[in-house]
Formats: C-alpha cells, sequence, structure tokens
C-alpha cells in the first residue's frame, strides 16, 4: 500500500512510467532495514561499523564486488561522519530505518532504472518528486480530506492492514499502570490517524491505557527542540489549537518536546530524575534521539531478530519456566524474511576479489544497535509475559556488542557461526 501510495502520485502528478505501478511478487526481497540511499548517484549502500561500503546497487541492480571496491574503495563514504554522527538524512542522502519508510527505498531504486533506461542520467533529481508524494500522502489534513491512495484504504480496510495486539500485552500494559508506572504514547502521525489505529488495535477505550499521549509529535524534533522551537498544543476535534507555555497535567497533546514533558513527569512522580524507558523501532526518529537528547533508557523492537531461528545459551535452561518471556520465534506471525540481495542486517563480508580471504564485520545498523539501544527485542510479546521486575542485561554492561539482545543474540554474532558463508 505504501509503495502503491507513492508510486501513483509519481505516474499520476509527475509523468514517471507507467511502469512503476506494477509490482513483481520477488522484487520486495530489495527493501532491508540500514541501507542509505546516496541520492545524487542513485546509488542503494550498506555500511560497515566503520562506514565502508559492502555491498552496493545502482537503482535495483546490484553491483559487484569489483565494482564496489572501484567505485567506493576500501574507504569511509563520503557522507559517514555526518550520517553516522546524528544518524541523521539530509539533501544528499536518505536513511531508510524503518518499515513505514522501506517501500520507498524500492520505488526509488526502480525510478532510477527507469531514468537510465530512457534518459541515460548520470545526476538524478527524482527526489523532490518523492517528497512531494510523501506530502500529498501524508500531510496533516490528508486523513480527514481522503487526500491520497494511503488513509482512505486503511480507513476502509483496516483489518487487511492491522494486526490487534496480543492479550499478552495489554494485560503487560495495564500491569505495568497498576504498578504505578505512567505510560506515554508518543508517536508523528496526527491524532485521527492514531486514534483509528489504537481503536482497532488496542479497542475503544485505548486511552484507559495511556496517561499521557502525545500526537504529531514530529520525532526526531520532538527530542532535539527547545519548547520555544516546537511548543506543545492543546487539540479539539483532532484540530490543532492554542500553543500551552507549560505542560500541566496529564492528556493528550500534539506536537511538543521532551524538556516540558519531562518537567511534568517530576510533577507527576514527585522525583527529581524520575527514569523513562522508551520503546522504538527506528533508529533515526525514536532511539538515537531519545538517547542521545534525553538521556533516556531505549528498547529497540527489532524485528530482524525472528529472522533467526531462536539459539538458547545454556545457562538459560535452568531458568523457571515463568521467568522466561513468551516468545515463539520459529513461527513469526507474518515470516520475516532475510532479504537475498542484501544479506544479513548485522553482519557481512568485506568485499574483495575472487580469491581473497574472507572477513567478516559487523554492519553500522548493528553497530548503532549497541552504541544507543539498552537492550533489543523482537516484539513486546517477547517480554509481556516477563514479571516486572525481571532485569535485562544491558547493551553497556560488559561493553559487550550482544548482552543486550532479549531473548537471544542474532546468531550471525555469536562466535560459533563465524564458519557459517553468508549467501
Amino acid at each position: 500500500l505504501i509503495y502503491d501510495s507513492f508510486a501513483q502520485y509519481l505516474v499520476a502528478e509527475k509523468g514517471y512510467d507507467k511502469d512503476l505501478l506494477t509490482l513483481a511478487p520477488d522484487s520486495l526481497d530489495f527493501c532491508c532495514k540500514g541501507l542509505v540511499l546516496d541520492i545524487e548517484e542513485g546509488n542503494f549502500l550498506k555500511l560497515a561499523e566503520d562506514g565502508t561500503v559492502l555491498r552496493a546497487s545502482h537503482g535495483t541492480k546490484s553491483m559487484t564486488s569489483e565494482e564496489v571496491l572501484e567505485t567506493y574503495g576500501r574507504r569511509e563514504w563520503k557522507h559517514f561522519n555526518t550520517v553516522s554522527g546524528m544518524v541523521s538524512r539530509s539533501a544528499k542522502y536518505y536513511l531508510y530505518d524503518n518499515y513505514f519508510d522501506l517501500p520507498g527505498a524500492l520505488l526509488c531504486a526502480r525510478a532510477v532504472d527507469s531514468l537510465n533506461q530512457h534518459d541515460g542520467q548520470k545526476k538524478y533529481d527524482f527526489w523532490k518528486d518523492m517528497v512531494a508524494a510523501i506530502q500529498h500522502n501524508y500531510k496533516i489534513s490528508a486523513f480527514k480530506e481522503d487526500c491520497g491512495v494511503y488513509f482512505p484504504e486503511v480507513k476502509n480496510h483496516p483489518d487487511k492492514y492491522l494486526q490487534r495486539c496480543p492479550e499478552s500485552v495489554k494485560k503487560w500494559l495495564k500491569q505495568l499502570k497498576s504498578a504505578g508506572k505512567i505510560l506515554l504514547l508518543i508517536t508523528s502521525s496526527h491524532s485521527d490517524y492514531c486514534r483509528l489505529l489504537c481503536e482497532y488495535i488496542l479497542g475503544n477505550d485505548f486511552e484507559e491505557y495511556f496517561d499521557i499521549v502525545i500526537t504529531n509529535a514530529l520525532k526526531p524534533g520532538f527530542f532535539s527542540h527547545t519548547p520555544n522551537q516546537r511548543p506543545f498544543r492543546t487539540l479539539e476535534n483532532d484540530e490543532e489549537q492554542e500553543v500551552l507555555l507549560s505542560l500541566d497535567k496529564p492528556g493528550w497533546y500534539s506536537q511538543g518536546n521532551a524538556i516540558q514533558l519531562y518537567e511534568l513527569l517530576k510533577k507527576m512522580t514527585g522525583k527529581l530524575d524520575p527514569k523513562v524507558v522508551y520503546f522504538g523501532d527506528s533508529m533515526h526518529s525514536d532511539i538515537f534521539p531519545a538517547h542521545h537528547y534525553s538521556n533516556w533508557e531505549t528498547v529497540f523492537i527489532l524485528e530482524e531478530l525472528l529472522g533467526d531461528k531462536v539459539t538458547v545459551p545454556a545457562e538459560t535452561e535452568s531458568e523457571p519456566l515463568e521467568k522466561k518471556g513468551k516468545y515463539e520465534g520459529d513461527q513469526p506471525k507474518a515470516p520475516y524474511f532475510v532479504s537475498k540481495q542484501w544479506g544479513s542486517f548485522f553482519m557481512d563480508r568485506l568485499p574483495g576479489l575472487e580469491n581473497a580471504e574472507e572477513t567478516l564485520v559487523r554492519t553500522w545498523s548493528c553497530k548503532c544497535i549497541s552504541t544507543y539501544s539498552t537492550i533489543a527485542i523482537p516484539t513486546l510479546e517477547a517480554i509481556a509475559d516477563l514479571p516486572l521486575d525481571y532485569r535485562f542485561t544491558r547493551f553497556s554492561s560488559n561493553s559487550s556488542a550482544t548482552a543486550g539482545y532479549y531473548p537471544s543474540p542474532p546468531r550471525a554474532l555469536l562466535p560459533n557461526e563465524e564458519s557459517v558463508t553468508m549467501k
């Protein structure tokens, strides 16, 4: 749906090739989190933790190891310093780091293929059209106006696109609240779309699960902006109203900033430095900024952990069953697949010439996980049955790159798997 909503706009409004509208079933294999699009070159890159290019494609077409070495060499990609410092995006590159964005990567790659075919271009300017397509489909008034392809379709067929929240997770949220925790929901979606999702996923009483709901939060800016730059606003019938000079009580708000939110949390808890644990699935919008600007604990929801058969380390075997979180790693609800074109999200080999000895390295995406998240889990369901006082091992506990993965690290990162050749 996300792919179609952008493609239809590019074809109808910007005159792109109609071929973009048809999607071969296996073409979604191209979608892999952690790719960086070099906008001017029309290239997609998978980066190592030191910024070396591990794999690349021009449009959808994979570059050979030789081509990668010839184009990028064994040195840091030219924009790596800026992208890695702030896990950022710019006019020159775009980081695809969550499933909501990812179909756009395939569309951009196919747009490059199409432009090559027709114009033999060397520099690309499709990006402004992509941005227009995103704005058209997701602008704040789009839901209300039934504008674009995306919102009308989700409104008409929520059951096709949404999965209901497992009972175990609902129970867990209620337990947290009963235990005196303050629960917040912070989303960049506008309030009307948030309400549709939450009513379908959690039920009509979804507001009872949360003390504070913040919509149109415009992350990552929510964390990095000051109260003057991004004040909170009240809402009435999903329309943003007056600017609030401070946040005085729990409720539902729009926009805002983490600084004033934290002041409210101090007031609500009566503590000078209340601890906040923030769950998110985007390194760029959630995990990096919450860690970097707000110094919150961060739990990274990483569905890539489902692509791995579960291996239980011997020392946890003896734990009583009620201590273990329910983890259905072998039957994820939607089969999580590893991209054949891009390989493992966590590790890859350095591009070398045919006979060279293989060197396996961590990807930049993988390094970000252990640097900016406290722990990483495949789903909320994986921890919902654990006792509330369960103690997780943090990534920072012994500087281990794998300590914070629950229930277990991805196999690609375990030392005894080094002999496995990475297809």
